[in-house]
């Protein structure tokens, strides 16, 4: 059971874990034992989970979101599997309590009258400069 917030727990039975051979540096190591994880979790299926925190979590998921609502976790940080694990299990729990965080609706402001103002003597002063660029006349 992973406990993301008093009220959001994920269990065991949402999760799946298969262990994958990682890429990277280690030897010959690396060809022989499967040290990276792939932390899967249905978040969609999940009734843990309420609809506002499950559309937060697939924008911020991204990728990570598969088209059946399965959010996938994959680390092959560290040489041990059991760290592998513990960091995988980490980085999702950090992910499900973001989403949990509701964002602050932005309050649109209007610009001031001196913004305004300060705004187009700058324009009329680049339009005059912009004007002074025109051809001579040669008149002797």
């Amino acid at each position: 059971m992973l406990r993301i917030t008093n009220d959001i727990t994920i269990e065991d039975w949402e999760l799946t874990e298969q262990f994958i051979r990682a890429s990277g540096p280690g030897g010959q190591n690396v060809n022989k034992v499967s040290t990276a994880v792939e932390l899967r979790f249905e978040a969609a299926r999940s009734p843990n989970l309420p609809g506002p925190v499950k559309a937060r979590l697939k924008r911020l998921a991204g990728r990570r979101w598969t088209k059946d609502g399965a959010v996938v976790i994959q680390v092959d940080e560290t040489r041990s599997q059991a760290r592998n694990r513990d960091i995988a299990r980490q980085r999702l729990a950090e992910l499900v309590e973001k989403a949990t965080h509701k964002p602050k609706r932005r309050i649109p402001t209007r610009p001031t009258l001196g913004s305004k103002k300060r705004r187009l003597k700058a324009k009329k002063v680049r339009g005059e400069v912009k004007a002074l660029r025109g051809r001579v006349d040669r008149e002797e």
